[in-house]
């Protein structure tokens, strides 16, 4: 099993990295291979709704966002970390996401998501809100620990000394491994839930 694990700070060792590493390093322990992409140093553009992703396969815009998506397809699982800026997620990585998550036509269903955010005082609750609505709108179950995924503080010494945050961490990270174990275990004995595709509300037809 693997997890990609995606940075959107534009700062690769700042206190969103330490919380990343700090999830990695119990997945690992529970023998899941991860691998970290930091996506807030990239200049990303957001998504112009141009669908053209559906005829190439691919995002029209040819940068990271392509990069990653075969990773992502062979993931079994997603941490999404962001620092807090004006109570929302860092823009570059939400346009990254829009884009990854509307480009890409693979099944989604049953990847493990998880969102971690770090800030120095306060918006946290609706950056994971906005992180998730992601994994929600996918089928992708979403992983939660003994707390809101998050940490505080101005620099990574300081997420160091949040050790109720380092904790939450380390419990997000035994949650993801035990929920990644149970679904493999699932899809082996009962197989994947039947999902009903087709109906498509637009209310086109004035009613």
């Amino acid at each position: 099993m693997n997890v990609l694990l995606l940075n959107g700070s534009p700062h690769n060792q700042g206190c969103t990295a330490r919380a990343l590493h700090e999830v990695a390093t119990v997945l690992n322990n529970h023998g899941i291979e991860t691998r970290t992409i930091n996506v807030g140093i990239k200049n990303i553009r957001g998504c112009i709704g141009c669908f053209k992703c559906k005829e190439k396969g691919q995002c029209v815009f040819d940068d990271l966002v392509n990069e990653v998506a075969p990773l992502f397809e062979q993931a079994d699982g997603i941490v999404v970390g962001s620092p807090v800026y004006y109570a929302h997620a860092n823009g570059g990585l939400v346009a990254f996401l829009d884009r990854l998550f509307f480009s890409t036509s693979f099944n989604k269903t049953m990847k493990v998501g998880a969102a971690v955010v770090s800030s120095r005082r306060a918006g946290s609750t609706s950056a994971l809100d906005e992180i998730q609505k992601h994994f929600t709108i996918c089928g992708m179950p979403v992983v939660s620990s003994t707390y809101w995924n998050e940490v505080h503080g101005y620099t990574a010494e300081d997420v160091e000394h949040d050790l109720e945050g380092m904790q939450t961490m380390r419990n997000l990270g035994r949650n993801m491994a035990f929920l990644l174990q149970s679904i493999a275990l699932g899809k082996q004995q009962i197989g994947m839930p039947e999902m009903e595709y087709g109906t498509f509300t637009d209310f086109m037809d004035g009613l």
